[in-house]
């Protein structure tokens, strides 16, 4: 590997001949089957090379924290790293270290971990739940957890004024009145089953009872559709990352998807010659075929073809940067949301489901019906979709006169 990274005989030789030199190339080989690039994995095998140059035998196994800043930041040799590149060494020597084994992994346990295993796997393979909504409150029940322990509460005894408390103490600054409802339903569901295998009261479910709400209570939060155009002209560059957004920017605001079915949308899902677009939709559990809108279609044929780096992955939209891996469904939050702040764009929500409400808000003011708009978005009843009709009618009919330049 040190061959195709240096230019000179003498910079080859210290390659080489440095000490854990096979350590060191093979975690570059590593890196470049993630995708790094020649310029990226030349700084990594400079810096890696300083840091094996300037470690004692002692180290050769584990190497922590402290000790990793002691050996950069610590060194008594006349070459003494100036701070910048003393923080590039610092990071490029981390995930190499990671990799081989030798960076003590401190895990962070989770209270009570048994009694959440339990209902991860209940959810898993008993309720058949999919995996974003099983992620989600295993998220949410582990900081639930995590708040027992920190405030020195029992599982096993706890009591509906502990559960109280939590929605007090924690939960008032964090949760609007809606996420709060969605919150205690989700507990209300862990402590029923936590108390079936004996782990907690039965009590504690039925003391559980959510805010008041009101059927479409909520606005919708839709982007007008010259926002949403501004957005997608962020992308007319030719940077791959640019290339890449443009596509899943597209997907949210022409089908309304949602950031999960863009993140795991694969390549054998494209039909380019039969002009269709087959999407798994999350809350139905089955496919559903879309024709492939002209400006879509050109989008996703000049990402793939074009700038989609050649990984094994079957997923389209791959990291631009290493490990060049597919995007998870947090970075599309990420990428919306990035974009919108950029252009100071004002609204309740800055992410990827304003695109899919401003999508239904123009099939809406495009005359379809609610049944048409809630097929389009994957809706499994038309109740899904009522939310979007507490709109300004006479305002949305004006969104259907622009000039989508393609997007339609």
């Amino acid at each position: 590997m040190f061959e195709t990274l240096v230019s000179t005989d003498r910079a080859l030789a210290r390659h080489r001949d440095g000490p854990l030199a096979e350590q060191r190339n093979r975690y570059l080989l590593h890196c470049a089957d993630q995708g790094g690039t020649r310029e990226s994995l030349r700084l990594r095998a400079r810096s890696i090379l300083w840091v094996a140059e300037h470690m004692s035998p002692n180290d050769f196994g584990k190497v922590d924290a402290s000790r990793l800043h002691e050996i950069v930041y610590g060194s008594v040799s006349l070459a003494t790293p100036a701070p910048t590149t003393a923080a590039t060494l610092v990071s490029f020597a981390r995930p190499w270290l990671k990799y081989l084994g030798w960076w003590p992994q401190v895990e962070d346990s989770i209270p009570f971990a048994p009694a959440l295993e339990h209902f991860v796997a209940w959810m898993r393979d008993e309720r058949g739940l999919t995996q974003c909504t099983i992620d989600q409150w295993q998220y949410r029940t582990s900081k639930f957890l995590h708040w027992c322990s920190d405030t020195g509460r029992d599982l096993a005894t706890l009591r509906p004024q502990d559960i109280d408390a939590y929605f007090v103490t924690y939960g008032a600054q964090r949760w609007s009145r809606i996420s709060a409802g969605h919150i205690a339903t989700m507990l209300r569901v862990f402590f029923r089953h936590t108390a079936s295998i004996g782990a907690c009261s039965a009590a504690l479910a039925c003391s559980i009872q959510g805010n008041r709400r009101y059927a479409l209570e909520a606005l919708p939060y839709a982007l007008s559709w010259d926002d949403v155009r501004r957005v997608i002209a962020t992308t007319s560059s030719d940077t791959e990352r640019d290339i890449r957004d443009r596509a899943i920017l597209l997907l949210l605001a022409v089908y309304g998807l949602r950031r999960g079915e863009v993140a795991s949308l694969r390549l054998d899902q494209i039909d380019q010659l039969g002009g269709q677009l087959h999407i798994w939709r999350l809350k139905r559990r089955q496919p559903q075929i879309y024709p492939l809108v002209p400006s879509v279609g050109e989008a996703l044929s000049r990402y793939i073809n074009d700038v989609r780096p050649s990984v094994t992955h079957a997923e389209v939209f791959i990291r631009v940067q290493a490990p060049r891996i597919p995007i998870l469904a947090t970075a599309i939050y990420t990428i919306v949301s990035r974009r919108l702040r950029a252009l100071d764009i004002q609204a309740a929500h800055l992410g990827p489901h304003a695109l899919r409400h401003s999508c239904a808000a123009k099939l809406l003011a495009d005359g379809l019906t609610l049944k048409e708009i809630g097929d389009h978005l994957g809706h499994r009843s038309t109740s899904a979709t009522m939310t979007y009709t507490k709109v300004d009618l006479a305002s949305l009919r004006q969104v259907g006169d622009f000039d989508l330049g393609g997007l339609q």
